[in-house]
């Protein structure tokens, strides 16, 4: 799963708001709320965020968390 909680630590730290990703740099509200609930979004989106916050990496914005093995559960 890829998490976007470093995402909103950037933006503050930068200095911006989510309006302003709507307002200034035409973010789209329903990519924002895909973000916020850590869903599948477009890689033009990440790369348009990742040059307005100007990012070293992707991970200055996310972080790829792996899925819990099924297997585990049934050694349990």
């Amino acid at each position: 799963m890829i998490v976007y909680d470093k995402l909103w630590l950037t933006l503050k730290k930068k200095g911006l708001s989510q309006n302003k990703l709507y307002k200034n740099y035409g973010i789209s509200r329903a990519q924002v709320y895909r973000l916020k609930h850590n869903q599948v979004v477009y890689t033009s989106t990440l790369d348009m965020l990742c040059k307005i916050l100007e990012c070293d990496d992707i991970s200055d914005i996310a972080t790829f968390i792996p899925d819990p093995d099924p297997s585990d559960d049934e050694n349990s």
